[in-house]
């Protein structure tokens, strides 16, 4: 079992940064990949960016040279650097763990941003 506390979240401005945070509750070198995903109402949850445990970094094609995904393995924390953020980035963003053939989510955090 892997639990995922996700924090970081909130309202910003057009133009602004936010870094989201998820702390798991184990070792996150054992997971293959962590992912972070959103899901904004009424529309499917979409992956936003991934990164394996070997540093290999997958993004969504709108959120590429904005978004920076990132994880500390000593302090089994991933992390998302979210600047330049658009009114469209507004949405519900999640963490996702994925170990063996198990996945992970945490709680969602709701990023909301102004025009």
């Amino acid at each position: 079992q892997v639990q995922l506390v996700v924090s970081g979240g909130g309202l910003v401005q057009a133009g602004g940064s936010l870094r989201l945070s998820c702390a798991a509750s184990r070792s996150i070198f054992v997971t293959n990949t962590m992912a972070w995903y959103r899901q904004a109402p009424g529309k499917q949850r979409e992956l936003v960016a991934s990164r394996t445990n070997g540093g290999r970094a997958n993004y969504a094609d709108s959120v590429k040279g904005r978004f920076t995904i990132s994880r500390d393995n000593a302090k089994n924390t991933v992390y998302l650097q979210m600047n330049s953020l658009k009114p469209e980035d507004t949405s519900a963003y999640y963490c996702a763990a994925f170990v063996g053939s198990e996945t992970y989510w945490g709680q969602g955090t709701q990023v909301t941003v102004s025009s």
